[in-house]
């Protein structure tokens, strides 16, 4: 044990001390002090700083034992539990008192002078916080009431994302059927597609050998006008230079009447030609108003294949998220179904050597029980009976250090547990790291 650290106080001092928190001290148990009035001073001295007491106790170990579907054993774990979060909190006292070495002995079997020891760092400790750190004190606690709320609100934040999630496979359960229509439709207006465009290529080759055909003729009805011109030109000169021979205007006028036969031939037969092309490129826009509608309309699907392939891709990753949170919840429980069953297989570990350890100091104190009254007998003929007494002490002092050695191996399981119990801590850390929640030992 640390000393020096805290100044040593007197009995009269530390009944004193107790008598102002309302415990009633005599000097005798200081003195002989016993487990009962040990472990009720410790209590006291605990609840002036942290306002945790027996009571506090009761309802944590309850919901303990309740979580661990041990109901049929309940009574069996309660006390050992609740003996050992009280040398839990009353070790993280002693710590914060600068008393580093503070075990379950202290309270189970205690001694005269390490409990006037211990009584004084924990009294001292409780007026340092009472004079100097009742601020700092009260903003632990106010920050420990914030952080419950907000584990609880995280709690409460957990269960409505996992209902959320439930919610989500639902719908997407739901929605499935409706995503497999989507895709055979899909796939429908993709081949839709595909020959809408095949048509809208081979009408765009019509359009455009069509076009050609039609500026030919025009090149064609531009060169027939021109040629018509040129022969009105002709016809004008000729009349400038005709003879007024009546033979040679007949013969004249009998050639210029065929000429203008064949001519309003061709005029009619351009003329009709030029027709049927009108009709054609009437045909052409009308062909072309449609391609524009289909094009339109591939657009569409284009942009509702693409809006469709979106919600697929999210849907997918939503998936593959919700996969993934599963995957780690799952593993998750496994390290804490793991972890609660080494935490149990300690206790029944821990329970088995308690009892052990009981079991031999009862036989050991029945034992020196007899020898005393057997020594107690023979102090008469303690002359006669020297090497008689001799062997009883050895004996004596055999089944002391048995004993000595069952308490160490009990301490040797202690130290196993709370090596168990930081692994917990650590583990509940690490998990609450992964879930991003603040958690505080308690």
């Amino acid at each position: 044990m640390a000393k020096g650290i805290f100044p040593q106080m007197t009995i009269p001092d530390i009944t004193n001390a107790l008598a102002g928190w309302g415990l009633s001290v005599s000097h005798e148990q200081l003195v002989r002090p016993s487990a009962d009035f040990v472990e009720k001073v410790y209590c006291a001295c605990l609840q002036q700083v942290t306002d945790i007491n027996q009571d506090a106790l009761r309802d944590p170990v309850q919901n303990a034992l309740t979580a661990s579907n041990i109901e049929d054993k309940k009574d069996l774990y309660a006390s050992a539990l609740s003996n050992n979060i009280l040398v839990y909190h009353l070790t993280r006292f002693a710590k914060a008192a600068r008393v580093e070495d503070f075990n379950a002995k202290d309270i189970f079997s205690p001694e005269r002078e390490r409990t006037l020891t211990l009584l004084s760092a924990f009294i001292n400790f409780v007026k340092f916080t009472e004079q100097y750190c009742n601020v700092f004190v009260k903003d632990l606690r106010d920050r420990s009431k914030a952080i419950i709320v907000e584990r609880d609100q995280v709690s409460e934040q957990l269960g409505e994302i996992e209902r959320s999630i439930e919610v989500i496979k639902a719908k997407i359960a739901e929605d499935e059927p409706r995503c497999e229509q989507l895709r055979s439709s899909n796939s429908a207006l993709r081949a839709k597609m595909i020959a809408t465009k095949d048509f809208q290529t081979a009408a765009v080759q019509e359009v455009e050998k069509l076009k050609a055909e039609k500026n030919a003729l025009v090149k064609r009805k531009e060169a027939l006008n021109g040629e018509i011109a040129s022969v009105s030109d002709a016809i004008t000169r000729s009349r400038s230079r005709i003879v007024q021979s009546p033979e040679r205007i007949k013969r004249t006028i009998s050639t210029m009447s065929t000429t203008a036969v064949d001519d309003k031939k061709l005029v009619t037969m351009q003329e009709a030609k030029a027709r049927d092309l009108q009709a054609k490129i009437n045909a052409l826009l009308g062909i072309e108003k449609d391609v524009r509608s289909c094009i339109e309309q591939l657009q569409t699907i284009e942009k509702e294949v693409r809006s469709l392939q979106v919600s697929q891709k999210e849907l997918a990753d939503l998936r593959d998220h919700l996969d993934h949170k599963n995957i780690e919840r799952n593993e998750l429980k496994l390290r804490q179904e793991r972890v609660e069953k080494q935490l149990s297989n300690a206790h029944d570990k821990l329970e088995r050597a308690q009892r052990h350890a009981e079991e031999k100091k009862m036989a050991s104190q029945r034992t020196i029980d007899r020898l005393q009254r057997e020594y107690n007998e023979m102090a008469v003929e303690r002359r006669d009976n020297d090497k008689q007494v001799e062997e009883l002490r050895a004996e004596a002092n055999e089944m002391t250090e048995h004993l000595k050695k069952g308490e160490a191996e009990l301490n040797e399981l202690l130290a196993e547990y709370w090596k168990l119990r930081h692994e917990t801590d650590v583990y509940m850390e690490t998990l609450a790291n992964k879930l991003n929640m603040r958690v505080t030992s308690d």
